[in-house]
């Protein structure tokens, strides 16, 4: 590491300079990246106005590391931060409904973009994004052109997505794990070389991006298929040949959605690129505007880091007064649009403050802004299913993998978990889009509903021990955060049939560390704390009243308990969008 003096009196001007044998260019998916910053951290508000900027520090620790933490030989020579630059790509003209059905981002999250973007800027590091192309599309063309030359690549995400570029001069970095993806990690986790991912894709779709793939085939089948046919084209044309006949009848009618999978999924690694690869060569930032943004965001021990590094007194340089002043840097979606619009929280008569100024992004505005949203959420039933058959279980799983995480609540006879038995579970992705897994209901005994007589097992149930194993990898998968509320029931249940679950969050212990000098324990339960938690009205009212009380008491009920799985999506969302 230079000296400090040198590190003060370096310029800072950039110098372009081409890539060559033995350099080091590094992409950050910023995209991306922004989520995964915003979730790994816990909530952190600027003192100054409420404003949460967890996603900004985690970014900025992040550039940080990268330019002087890391050891010598690992760090970049080049490198970049790249973002989507809108929504409307040739992919959605090849297919209109490609992302359509993304949710709005959270919204203390969304004040936080564009401050990414000044703190990519205040690091003197070229911030790219280019109309009509994903941020996939630059970074394929930017790790092509420097393994061209020579240099290797690291593109800093976890995105399956990006797997597809992964080569011998081509790695993945998950700073969040400080896991590095290569070749032999791609085939671990979805049993073909990167080379052949966008095979596998093709297949499998990608629910998170409306890619409608083959429906019923998932990763382990479509791996299995391209490895002993090679490519979809000629899986295609010899469709005919397959055994199973649920397999070769769905391969043969959605032969043109695949063909379009592929084609959505493939990354355009020819982009005629705005800023060329010699400028994004690394360079010493301005340290005086560096400090000067971090000192506006209120990040103290990065600003004392950074300021000890270049040599200057954090005290005698002034935060950027625009960043202090900029509570909300882009307009939100109006409220109709949003799926959980804010509230302007304006003080008459504060400085700088006009009636049509914008909206606060404080937590109380925020967590006003919920209730009102819960109030008018609307359930859309369609999109909650009883799941009769391993393989649309599998399918769940398989969407909860690609989302990172789930919620999960069990249905049982008694409240006691070594005498119950298990009727069901409920799974939960997001807000209406949840499931129900009956596994021991019951047929009315001799005696009507609630005889002493138990009845038989009912028709169109998945048997236990099949249900179990099937999740048990997903439940005990480190990578998958599971969610619930008052788990410790459930917990005993599946660790009684073999799955110890982890990474797992309670949210009436967030409810409680949240506020945990209110007495009431009711305050802390599935009803209040969903509701404090900024949830949707369907989810606090199937699972707070006393139709769910019933539910744990008796082994009946499938379609209610079906709609019961819409509290995992109360749970699932709380960690999204914490007060």
């Amino acid at each position: 590491m230079p000296s400090q003096a040198a590190a003060s009196d370096r310029s800072a001007a950039p110098v372009a300079r081409a890539p060559k044998q033995g350099d080091h260019v590094f992409l950050v998916d910023g995209s991306s990246y922004i989520f995964r910053a915003y979730h790994a951290l816990p909530p952190l508000n600027r003192k100054s106005d409420g404003l949460q900027v967890n996603a900004v520090l985690g970014f900025c620790n992040m550039l940080w590391k990268l330019m002087r933490d890391m050891k010598p030989d690992e760090r970049p020579t080049h490198l970049a931060v790249v973002f989507d630059k809108s929504e409307r790509t040739f992919r959605t003209e090849l297919y209109p409904e490609y992302k359509s059905h993304r949710p709005d981002p959270p919204d203390d999250l969304r004040p936080q973009f564009a401050f990414i973007r000044d703190a990519v800027r205040a690091f003197d590091i070229p911030c790219l994004e280019q109309l009509g192309y994903e941020a996939d599309d630059l970074i394929a063309t930017y790790v092509r052109q420097a393994c061209d030359a020579g240099a290797t690549a690291t593109i800093v995400a976890s995105d399956k997505d990006l797997m597809q570029l992964v080569n011998d001069c081509v790695i993945m970095y998950d700073t969040m794990k400080d896991r590095r993806i290569g070749i032999p990690e791609v085939i671990e986790k979805f049993g073909v070389p990167p080379e052949k991912m966008i095979e596998v894709q093709a297949l499998i779709g990608d629910s998170t991006d409306n890619v409608p793939g083959v429906p019923g085939i998932g990763v382990k089948t479509a791996a299995q298929l391209i490895g002993e046919y090679g490519d979809l084209e000629t899986l295609l044309a010899r469709a005919g040949e397959i055994k199973q006949e649920k397999r070769r009848q769905a391969l043969i009618e959605h032969a043109e959605k695949a063909r379009l999978s592929k084609k959505l999924v493939t990354l355009d690694a020819n982009v005629k690129l705005d800023v060329p690869l010699a400028d994004l060569a690394v360079h010493d930032p301005d340290y005086k505007r560096l400090v000067a943004f971090l000192k506006a965001m209120e990040f103290s021990t990065l600003t004392r880091r950074v300021a000890e590094f270049a040599g200057l007194d954090p005290a005698a340089v002034e935060a950027d007064g625009k960043l202090m002043a900029r509570a909300a840097p882009s307009k939100p979606k109006a409220p109709e649009q949003a799926s959980l619009p804010l509230l302007p929280t304006v003080k008459p008569g504060a400085p700088g403050r006009t009636q049509d100024a914008e909206p606060e992004f404080a937590p109380q505005a925020r967590a006003a802004a919920r209730i009102a949203a819960a109030c008018n959420a609307k359930i859309d039933r369609s999109r909650y299913e009883i799941v009769r058959s391993l393989e649309r279980l599998n399918a769940w799983i398989a969407r909860a993998r690609e989302l990172g995480a789930l919620a999960i609540d069990i249905q049982a006879t008694s409240i006691d978990p070594m005498q119950a038995a298990l009727c069901g579970f409920s799974l939960a992705l997001a807000a209406n889009e949840a499931c129900y897994v009956p596994l021991a209901h019951r047929k009315r005994g001799d005696g009507g509903d609630g005889s002493l007589f138990a009845g038989d097992i009912a028709p169109g149930q998945i048997e236990e021990r099949a249900a179990t194993a099937a999740m048990q990898p997903l439940l005990e998968d480190p990578e998958v955060l599971k969610v619930g509320c008052d788990l410790k029931f459930g917990l005993q249940m599946l660790a009684l049939r073999g799955s110890d679950v982890t990474p797992y969050d309670d949210v009436m212990l967030m409810s409680y560390a949240l506020d945990a000098g209110r007495t009431s324990r009711s305050r802390h339960d599935r009803r209040q704390c969903s509701y404090r938690l900024g949830k949707s009205q369907d989810h606090v009212r199937l699972r707070g009243g006393r139709e769910s009380r019933r539910m744990r008491r008796r082994a009946g009920g499938r379609h209610a308990a079906t709609m019961a799985g819409a509290q995992g999506a109360t749970c699932g969302r709380a960690r999204e969008q914490r007060l």
